[in-house]
């Protein structure tokens, strides 16, 4: 019976004492533990299963954490977490209280950039490379591993373009099992599985040509030529590339079979591999599928209408769209800024653009918002995914700022829809034409109405821009919520023995505001709790305070929303609860009244 060799090993300084021949056990006992705790505890899978080997090799060949390693993204990563003395704590991963899912610099001295969106490793280990040249420190080594969907994206570019021409010690490995949490697309795939596939010819190699000293492809699951290649280029200095081939679920058939639903799978049989899969007959539809099966329908009916995605077919649902039309729905890869920008192209020629980009990563294109698209007032219709908080990935995927990011720019209509149907009616209503871009921001997770579809998809309502409306009549306050954090708001009142002392009103449009409806609830009533699940600096109800000082009302607005600070890790509930805006912390507010 063989001894576990993982159990000894709570720092890389425990892995270097290994011998080699000990490396292929410890691989497998890292894929097992991976797989046995992601099995119960849930999280990404596929991507750490497919670098194991890797993560062991690069520990063991460098002095971390004096080298400086970055995974770009950090889905990747745990098996670095359980190496460098998080194992005991890896079945607290993305639990309220518990370690990240995405490596984080105040975690552990071994994470040496934080990371979550992708593209951003190549750039900051250029940064660390060359603060070491300055330091005179030119034994150090900086590590960026990067995916081959992250690769292609603008930012990844930007710094291999700077990087080919200094003279730092950085190693890029491109990690490339040609798939991010989709399958990879556009021309750089092509080109990397022609050099996979020895039909690229050798002098033409892109990153020899960008000054790279390029070696690879080597198998990325073979450890030992793995470690003899880091060794090799460990000791030359300047800009290196190295191309690993790679299997993303490596280990466990049924996510190295169906790599798109293994990327997170949610809870599965450990032994089999087999998803425990939840019955989801009773349950409301995901907001994204809403939005996904809506446009399907309409795009049936209007052939000028265009979906885009920025490597999110999957997690969008435009995939239901992209199977039917083609020609006419497209991943673009991990590029915000270019979908933006060319869905701003397309709405020049008459075409009607649903840009569907999840929040935080709107972010990452937020002047192409408003020079390419809001300055020529050109009508794209944004299609902001998992606006709110979105649970256990934390910080980095918040979708917290989108209304303070958006609210200021001119021209552009923001609109948050409380149930499936006002979705669809949304998308229905600006696909008729509108006379500006508009941003429809719609939570992860389910609706309301667990009849949506078989009731309601296919028949549309228009709806009438700038409208708000009253939900319930009360007496002595009023409550103004936007978006899906009403329905928290109801059940709130529904609970609460002083809910007749409250009208509660829904503001779907955040810009317009409805200001027929303000002039009435400000003259009526002297207190006002406004409700957001986005930042109270800038947000829903910084815009009603502006309307309340533009127009000289001197009535006590309360702001409930996401407090000016970092939200953490945690379920959807944990974290609103945090934040004051689950049902049953705003049901203790309204008590207190």
């Amino acid at each position: 019976m063989n001894t576990s060799i993982l159990s000894y090993i709570d720092s890389p300084e425990d892995l270097r004492k290994l011998q080699p021949t000990q490396l292929p056990q410890l691989a497998q006992e890292l894929r097992k533990f991976i797989i046995d705790v992601v099995a119960v505890k849930e999280g990404h899978l596929g991507a750490s299963l497919g670098v194991v080997e890797l993560t062991i090799a690069l520990h063991y060949v460098f002095n971390t954490p004096e080298d400086l390693l970055v995974w770009d993204v950090g889905h990747q990563a745990y098996g670095h977490k359980i190496l460098t003395g998080r194992k005991d704590q890896f079945s607290t991963n993305r639990q309220l209280g518990g370690i990240s899912g995405f490596p984080k610099r105040s975690e552990s001295e071994f994470d040496a950039f934080g990371v979550g969106h992708s593209s951003t490793a190549i750039s900051a280990v250029l940064g660390m490379a060359i603060a070491s040249e300055l330091k005179e420190n030119n034994l150090k080594n900086h590590i960026a591993v990067v995916g081959d969907a992250s690769i292609a994206s603008g930012m990844a570019f930007e710094g291999l373009n700077h990087a080919g021409v200094t003279n730092a010690n950085l190693l890029v490995i491109l990690n490339d099992n040609s798939i991010g949490i989709d399958p990879s697309v556009g021309a750089l795939k092509k080109y990397l599985t022609a050099v996979k596939s020895g039909k690229n010819p050798k002098q033409n190699n892109m990153m020899k040509s960008l000054n790279f000293n390029y070696s690879g492809p080597i198998d990325g699951h073979d450890i030992f030529a793995v470690i003899k290649e880091l060794k090799r280029l460990k000791n030359i200095p300047g800009p290196k590339f190295l191309h690993l081939i790679t299997t993303k679920g490596k280990g466990l058939p049924q996510a190295e079979a169906d790599q798109v639903k293994y990327h997170a799978p949610g809870k599965f049989d450990h032994l089999t591999g087999e998803i425990l899969h939840k019955s989801e007959d009773h349950l409301p539809p995901k907001f994204q599928d809403v939005f996904g099966l809506t446009l399907l329908d309409l795009a049936q009916k209007n052939e000028k209408i265009i979906g885009i995605t920025p490597a999110m077919p999957s997690g969008s649902s435009l995939k239901f769209m992209m199977d039917a039309f083609p020609k006419r729905a497209f991943d673009v890869g991990i590029a915000e800024q270019h979908a933006v920008t060319l869905s701003a192209g397309m709405a020049t020629q008459g075409m009607t653009v649903f840009c569907n980009i999840y929040s935080s990563f709107m972010q990452r294109a937020y002047d192409q918002i408003i020079h390419d698209v809001a300055l020529q007032n050109l009508p794209v219709i944004f299609c902001l995914d998992r606006a709110g908080l979105v649970g256990e990935d934390g910080a980095t995927h918040h979708g917290v700022f989108d209304l303070a990011y958006l609210r200021c720019v001119p021209n552009l209509l923001i609109y948050a829809p409380r149930t499936e149907l006002e979705l669809q009616n949304i998308l229905y209503t600006a696909q008729l034409g509108l006379s500006h871009p508009i941003a429809i921001r719609y939570p992860r997770g389910r609706g309301i109405l667990v009849d949506w579809q078989k009731k309601h998809l296919g028949t549309y309502d228009k709806i009438i821009i700038g409208k708000g409306f009253q939900l319930q009549e009360g007496s002595s306050y009023a409550i103004i919520s936007t978006g899906t954090i009403g329905n928290n708001v109801i059940s709130a009142l529904n609970s609460s023995s002083k809910s007749t002392l409250f009208s509660h009103y829904h503001f779907p449009w955040v810009k317009p505001l409805d200001q027929d409806l303000l002039h009435t609830i400000f003259k009526q009533y002297k207190t006002i709790i406004t409700v957001e699940d986005g930042t109270i600096v800038g947000g829903f109800g910084s815009g009603i305070v502006e309307f309340a000082n533009q127009n000289n009302y001197k009535n006590d607005v309360q702001i409930l929303g996401i407090p000016d600070q970092f939200i953490e890790h945690g379920t959807v509930n944990e974290l609103q609860n945090i934040c004051g805006i689950d049902s049953e912390s705003l049901q203790k507010v309204f008590e207190a009244f």
